[in-house]
């Protein structure tokens, strides 16, 4: 037979068996048709000679959901971007949305837990053809953050949740950083519903400091809790930014509690500095800088670039727009030899994934941006991780540091991440893997080059090394450069009903 394409003479990985070979991929149809040599003629070819042929990355953390997100993380060796951390609602309402949008990767979303509660606390409803970092602050009314549910709230709340589980969501979001109001019988109740259905949660940790009481310990402490009081799969988003200064400490727990039996999970980004919204509730705490170790100036508006003087400051641009987003340089990894080897602890952790946490795309007032420009327009900004994070693990990890082998570097930006999930979105068991007969999302990057670009002050710099992106066999990027007319992304959804 004659295939659609035929990728030649690269370093074939899969990460799941080992396997790491110069040979050659076949694909037809969207799929791996086969790996090896000798494998007949094809439409198009690939000479991937010193390049290595790779699973499309999967991001289990991408907040951007948007035309501009995809292409950017497109050269940052993305196939699969998924809003899991946060979710969305009404999730029906979300996909057919993204139906609608030309998008370049595939695409899934969570229950957002978060917007359940906001809708049952009264006064909003949450509408899900908007980007869901609008609706993590949108008010100054913030007693859905703050205050613990009734009784008959909280069972809306898990009514809204089983809703949006049965319209396919691939789990449960619980940004419980950002609730601290949540009490553990809600809590518990929402962790029933993730172990009912089978699916996983994604939770930002409750608290965020480096001492008690309400420590990030303290916090992941009663995640693994809820894990074992409930049976629910807890996966522990950005281990690095929610562990602070006590990296060392949570490693040891997850560590623990993984060898126990308990079903958690993590993921990293490879960088000291996190991003949220100004209006976040642990900004707020007039103890602040003493609890978590960061000055006020360590906190940067992304629009502007503007660092806060001090407390009234911070708490007058919250007030003024909670949802603008900001950057909070919590370890300096460059100057500060320890910082350093407390990111490397969390990025390294045996078995976790690498998950950027990308942001979306806004303009110069804050406002979230929805164009198809490419390249993006010079003004937005975003966060340097939403460009660059999976290049800059390869690079610095990988490639000038030796932390891992290329097999082991790949299997934490492909194998990983699908296993968090697959069991209750069968579309993932296709991917992570490049084995004949899975979906054919590649990634073929240069080993020897492959880097990120972007800065805190150039955001919008896309990486470079990815030679030629693949998504549901179709090219996204060809020889380095992006096919703007390509659009071969699919909704990634667990079964409805």
């Amino acid at each position: 037979m004659t295939h659609d394409l035929l990728i030649r003479n690269g370093r074939v990985i899969d990460p799941e068996t080992g396997f790491d070979e110069i040979c050659d991929v076949a694909v037809s149809d969207g799929i791996i048709a086969a790996v090896g040599t000798e494998l007949g003629p094809a439409t198009r070819e690939i000479d991937a000679t010193g390049l290595a042929v790779s699973p499309g990355f999967i991001d289990i953390h991408a907040h951007g959901q948007s035309v501009a997100a995809d292409r950017m993380q497109a050269f940052d060796g993305v196939t699969t971007a998924l809003e899991l951390e946060v979710g969305s609602l009404p999730v029906g309402e979300w996909y057919a949305h993204q139906a609608t949008v030309p998008r370049a990767l595939h695409y899934g979303t969570a229950a957002a837990w978060g917007f359940a509660r906001r809708a049952a606390f009264g006064g909003f409803t949450p509408d899900g053809t908007k980007n869901p970092i609008d609706h993590m602050a949108a008010s100054n009314d913030l007693r859905w953050t703050t205050d613990a549910a009734t009784p008959q709230q909280t069972d809306e709340i898990v009514e809204i949740t089983r809703q949006a589980l049965e319209e396919g969501a691939i789990g449960i979001g619980m940004p419980n950083g950002y609730l601290p109001g949540a009490g553990m019988k809600e809590l518990s109740l929402i962790c029933d519903l993730a172990a009912e259905f089978d699916r996983p949660t994604y939770t930002h940790i409750a608290y965020m400091a480096n001492i008690d009481p309400k420590s990030s310990v303290d916090a992941y402490i009663r995640l693994i809790g809820l894990a074992g009081a409930t049976g629910a799969h807890m996966h522990i988003c950005h281990l690095n930014s929610t562990s602070l200064q006590d990296i060392d400490r949570v490693v040891e727990v997850i560590a623990k509690a993984q060898s126990q039996g308990l079903p958690v999970t993590t993921e990293a980004y490879p960088y000291g500095t996190g991003s949220t919204v100004v209006g976040a509730g642990f900004f707020a705490d007039p103890e602040f800088t003493k609890r978590t170790g960061s000055p006020y100036n360590a906190i940067e508006l992304v629009k502007n670039h503007h660092r806060f003087a001090d407390r009234d400051d911070l708490l007058s641009a919250a007030h003024e727009d909670p949802s603008d987003l900001v950057m909070w340089h919590y370890l300096d990894v460059e100057a500060d030899a320890e910082h350093r080897r407390m990111l490397d602890a969390s990025v390294t952790y045996p078995g976790a994934s690498i998950a950027s946490d990308a942001m979306p795309w806004v303009r110069p007032d804050g406002s979230i941006y929805d164009g198809n420009d490419w390249p993006l327009p010079p003004e937005v900004s975003a966060h340097p991780r939403s460009s660059g994070t999976f290049t800059r693990f390869l690079r610095e990890y990988m490639r000038e540091r030796e932390t891992m082998p290329l097999v082991e570097a790949i299997a934490k930006c492909t194998l990983y991440p699908a296993r968090v999930i697959e069991r209750c979105a069968p579309q993932i068991a296709q991917k992570g893997r490049l084995r004949e007969g899975f979906d054919a999302d590649i990634t073929i990057f240069d080993p020897e080059t492959v880097t990120d670009r972007a800065t805190f002050t150039d955001m919008n710099r896309a990486s470079e090394g990815v030679a030629h992106l693949i998504v549901a066999g179709t090219s996204v990027i060809v020889d380095g450069v992006l096919d703007t007319d390509a659009a071969p992304g699919q909704p990634i959804r667990c079964p409805q009903g």
